[in-house]
């Protein structure tokens, strides 16, 4: 079995497995010992068809892989959540980063993303502040009672995006990973599906 560190943030690509990774990470967790449980903080928003079909698909997949492993739907209040949920017991998985980000700098009914994404970079108030945000994520994983796993992306190895408010986006992620890197006790890359310890 796989002794969890408190803390891991698991990045990588689109269908890299670090998804799975996680779930194998939870299903291990729920094998050492009875007492133990495990919840999904999931921060994807069913904005259309196709992703209300992606994630009913996930979760009967989930339920399918690790059936003790439950799931709660947040797109934005992570830290709060993580502050209520966490305890010795229970591991905490955060799936993704990358959706939670969307989530506060280009929400769904927000018509002009550019600007709603210009605007939040800037610091101006929007969509709760991203910054704000940010901080207290960081401060939530980093004094966290019980296991965490964070899962997101790492969209910044490919070509430069065209568009200024996708290089905001870049940018905007990769900060914000870096930010969740340093409160974490271990930091995983995903490839291939095979995990490359960086931390």
């Amino acid at each position: 079995m796989t002794q969890l560190p408190n803390t891991e943030l698991i990045l990588g690509g689109q269908k890299s497995g670090k998804s799975r990774r996680a779930e194998f990470l939870a299903k291990d967790w729920l094998l050492q010992a009875p007492q133990h449980k495990a919840v999904l903080i999931a921060t994807a928003q069913p904005w259309d068809e196709e992703m209300r079909q992606r994630i009913t698909r996930h979760k009967q997949d989930r339920a399918e892989r690790v059936p003790g492993l439950a799931t709660l739907e947040e797109p934005l209040q992570l830290a709060q959540t993580i502050r209520r949920l966490s305890r010795p017991d229970t591991l905490l998985i955060v799936d993704c980063l990358t959706l939670w980000l969307t989530n506060l700098l280009m929400p769904a009914d927000i018509g002009d993303a550019e600007k709603a994404l210009s605007n939040t970079l800037e610091n101006k108030p929007l969509a709760g502040d991203y910054i704000d945000y940010s901080a207290m994520l960081s401060i939530a994983i980093s004094k966290s009672n019980g296991p965490i796993i964070v899962v997101s992306n790492e969209i910044g190895l490919g070509v430069i995006p065209m568009g200024r408010d996708v290089r905001a986006f870049v940018d905007a992620l990769g900060k914000l990973n870096q930010d969740i890197a340093q409160v974490c006790d271990k930091v995983t890359l995903m490839a291939a599906g095979l995990p490359i310890s960086l931390k």
